[in-house]
C-alpha cells in the first residue's frame, strides 16, 4: 500500500501545481491573442481551474472505473459550494456586483436540474453524455456572446487588473500553457492509478476515494485562485470560478467520461450526493443572486457552508466504517 499511497499524494501535489501553470498559460496567451479580459475570466479560467477534474475523469472512464469519474465530478461540486466558497467568505465576504454571473447562476440551477434528470434512470449513456456537450457547446456559445455585448462588468474590470498584474512574454506563456497540460496528463495518470489502488487495498469504493481525497485534490486550484482573488477584494473573480467550474463539471467532465464509456450510477449517487449537490447549488443561488440587484455571503454563511462540508465528509467516512 505504501507506493500507492505515495502515488495518489504525488499525483495530488503535481496536479495541482501543473493545473495552477497551465491556467497561468492559457490567460496570459489568451491575453497576447486579444481576447477580452471578461471572456477570459469567465471560458479559459473556467476551464483551466477545471481541467484537473476532466483529466482524470476521463481517464478513469478509460479504465473502467466510472465511480471515480463521477465521484470526481460531482465531489468537486460539493467541495467547490461547501468547503472553498465557505473559506472563502470566512476570509473576506463576497460580494456580487457582475450581472454576467447573476445571469449565470439561474443557468447552473437549471443545469443542476437536468444532471439530476439524467442520472435517475441509473446510469449516463452516451446520448446522455452528447446531450450534456450540446448544451455545453450553446452555453459557450451564450456566454461568447454576452462577453462581447458587455462594454463594462465587474468580473472584467477585475480580470483585467489581475491580468496585468500577472503579465509574461508569449513565449513564457506558451510554454507554460503546452508544459502545464503535458504534466497535467502525467500527473492524472498517476492520481488515478494511486487512488484505484488505494481504494481497492482499503477495501472501499472508488466512488468514496472520488468524491473525498480526488475531488478535494481536483478542486485545490480553485481553492487557491478563489482565496487569493477574495483576499485582494475581487470577489466576482472568486465566485467566477466556482461558478464556472461547476458548469464544466457537470456538462464537460461527466460529458467527455459518458462519451468515453457509459457510467453506471450507484444508487448511493441518487439518495445522498446528488441531493446534496442540488441543495447546495439552490443556496448558491439564492445567496449569489441576492435582492436589490447585490448578492452577498456573509462569513456567517460561510461558516454555514463550511459546516455542511464537514457534516457531508464525515458522513461519508461513516458510511466506510460501517460493519
Amino acid at each position: 500500500m505504501t507506493l500507492p499511497f505515495f502515488a495518489l499524494a504525488f499525483g495530488l501535489a503535481l496536479l495541482v501545481w501543473s493545473a495552477d501553470r497551465f491556467v497561468e498559460g492559457s490567460a496570459a496567451t489568451a491575453r497576447h491573442f486579444g481576447m477580452p479580459p471578461l471572456l477570459i475570466g469567465m471560458v479559459i479560467v473556467g476551464f483551466g481551474t477545471s481541467a484537473p477534474e476532466m483529466v482524470v475523469s476521463a481517464l478513469a472512464a478509460v479504465q473502467g472505473n466510472p465511480g471515480l469519474a463521477l465521484g470526481n465530478a460531482y465531489g468537486s461540486n460539493i467541495a467547490n459550494i461547501a468547503l472553498i466558497l465557505g473559506i472563502t467568505a470566512l476570509i473576506s465576504p463576497i460580494a456580487v456586483h457582475s450581472q454576467v454571473l447573476r445571469k449565470e447562476l439561474p443557468i447552473l440551477a437549471a443545469i443542476t436540474g437536468l444532471a439530476v434528470w439524467q442520472v435517475w434512470d441509473g446510469g449516463i449513456g452516451r446520448t446522455d453524455a452528447l446531450i450534456l456537450l450540446t448544451v455545453f457547446a450553446g452555453l459557450m456559445g451564450w456566454t461568447i456572446r454576452q462577453g462581447l455585448k458587455a462594454k463594462a462588468d465587474a468580473l472584467g474590470g477585475e480580470m483585467e487588473q489581475e491580468l496585468k498584474a500577472q503579465s509574461m512574454p508569449i513565449r513564457s506563456a506558451l510554454m507554460w500553457l503546452v508544459l502545464g497540460l503535458i504534466l497535467l496528463i502525467a500527473s492524472s495518470r498517476v492520481l488515478v492509478w494511486g487512488a484505484v489502488e488505494v481504494a481497492r487495498g482499503l477495501g472501499v469504493s472508488d466512488l468514496i476515494i472520488g468524491l473525498t481525497i480526488v475531488a478535494l485534490g481536483t478542486s485545490l486550484p480553485e481553492l487557491a485562485s478563489s482565496v487569493i482573488a477574495a483576499r485582494k477584494g475581487e470577489h466576482d473573480i472568486a465566485l467566477g470560478n466556482i461558478i464556472g467550474s461547476n458548469l464544466f463539471n457537470t456538462l464537460v467532465v461527466v460529458g467527455i467520461a459518458g462519451m468515453i464509456a457509459p457510467l453506471e450510477v450507484a444508487p448511493e449517487v441518487l439518495g445522498r450526493d446528488l441531493p446534496v449537490m442540488a441543495a447546495l447549488t439552490g443556496g448558491l443561488f439564492v445567496l449569489g443572486y441576492g435582492t436589490k440587484g447585490l448578492g452577498r455571503i456573509n462569513r456567517l454563511e460561510g461558516a454555514l457552508l463550511l459546516t455542511v462540508y464537514v457534516g457531508y465528509t464525515a458522513f461519508l467516512a461513516a458510511s466506510v466504517l460501517a460493519p
